[in-house]
């Protein structure tokens, strides 16, 4: 008789709990996601928020949106060819005939921003340029000793398309577009959570915050009740210098910004997922023959595991020894951490995806990945796992 009632009792006491468990879990799930894109200038925050309007948005752009982005578009369009010619003498070149040295004169004669109207005049210009000249192409081979948008032979080869009167920007042409973020972006949408918790989906709003050193100072404002950071590298930039200071190098200064971001006293109960993104860029500079251990020499005594690929493979080498790097930062958590958790704490910490964020199918599973890694972690953190 004992048994049976101090059996009833224990399954009294376990319903209880576990509705319990299923409260706090429902109702961290209407609580919703505050996530932060962060990363230096050019790594490709923006375009993972343009994928989240892509992937969970049912009209990721109107027709006005799409509309606003043709003057974007075609600004990206002119900047490449202008910088190309621009940085042929620079570099000490020489265009391949007279013609193309009058024709280089009338792109430079138009200025850094584009022509109101594009004609054949224009186009007829910047194709035969683009297409015929070798010392645009030697220039554009050489563009990490200046500042030019990864795009910029995207668009160049799609002049054609981007000028014509009807031209409508696809999602791809949208992705691929470049202005520089000032202020404080913000995208809400739903995702459906993928451990089988019923929960149906959830709210998630990301914030994307510009990059440059100007703009760092508006960080702090989006830093309250963040639940994740994804943090946005470019693996790609090893051999190219900042736009707003010449003489730091963009690895670098991503290296160092993600110290600073790892150790922020603001953000040492938020996740860290870091994108090493752009790989289609480093893999593109690794087959031209550009080489890291120019930038950076430690790079000659790096050991890749064979668990992690084919060690002959440079590419491969390449982004393993830019994660190592980035693991070394995050060996040791803040010794904040513990204190703030009251003793109950996971070991922190970060978490590596190689992405290239034009990529939509890329990013979608990298970020449904994320997504589950962040719900778990707040789970944990309410003593639910």
């Amino acid at each position: 008789m004992l048994n049976c009632i101090r059996r009833r009792t224990e399954e009294a006491l376990h319903s209880k709990k576990m509705s319990k468990t299923s409260e706090q879990v429902h109702k961290e799930f209407e609580k919703g996601l505050k996530v932060l894109l962060l990363g230096t200038g050019e790594s490709g925050k923006t375009t993972i928020l343009k994928q989240m309007k892509i992937l969970h948005q049912e009209q990721a752009f109107t027709d006005e949106e799409r509309m606003k982005k043709v003057a974007e578009i075609r600004y990206n369009l002119h900047e490449s060819i202008y910088e190309l010619v621009r940085n042929v003498t620079i570099l000490g070149l020489n265009f391949d005939s007279a013609e193309h040295r009058i024709k280089a004169d009338y792109i430079l004669g138009i200025g850094k921003y584009p022509p109101h109207v594009f004609d054949d005049v224009y186009c007829n210009c910047v194709q035969d340029l683009w297409i015929n000249d070798s010392a645009v192409r030697m220039a554009y081979n050489n563009s990490n000793e200046f500042q030019l948008i990864d795009n910029a032979k995207y668009f160049l080869d799609n002049i054609e398309t981007i000028t014509r009167a009807d031209y409508v920007p696809t999602n791809e042409d949208i992705l691929k577009s470049r202005k520089i973020t000032n202020g404080i972006k913000e995208v809400t949408f739903k995702i459906k959570f993928q451990k089988g918790l019923n929960c149906g989906l959830q709210t998630v709003k990301m914030f994307d915050v510009g990059g440059q050193r100007n703009n760092r100072n508006k960080w702090l404002q989006v830093f309250e009740g963040i639940d994740a950071v994804l943090f946005v590298i470019s693996c790609g930039d090893w051999d190219q210098n900042l736009r707003e200071d010449p003489t730091q190098n963009r690895l670098k200064e991503s290296l160092e910004l993600f110290e600073r971001v790892w150790n922020n006293r603001f953000l040492l109960q938020a996740g860290i997922i870091c994108f090493l993104n752009k790989q289609d860029v480093l893999m593109r500079k690794i087959a031209e023959g550009k080489h890291i251990n120019q930038y950076f020499p430690d790079y000659d005594k790096f050991h890749m595991s064979p668990n992690e690929g084919n060690i002959f493979d440079e590419a491969m080498r390449t982004r393993c020894f830019i994660r190592k790097m980035l693991i070394d930062i995050a060996k040791e958590p803040p010794k904040r951490l513990s204190q703030l958790a009251g003793g109950r704490c996971k070991e922190r910490q970060a978490y590596f995806h190689y992405t290239i964020a034009t990529d939509t199918e890329n990013v979608k599973k990298v970020l449904n990945d994320c997504h589950d890694m962040i719900m778990t972690r707040n789970l944990f953190d309410l003593g639910l796992l």
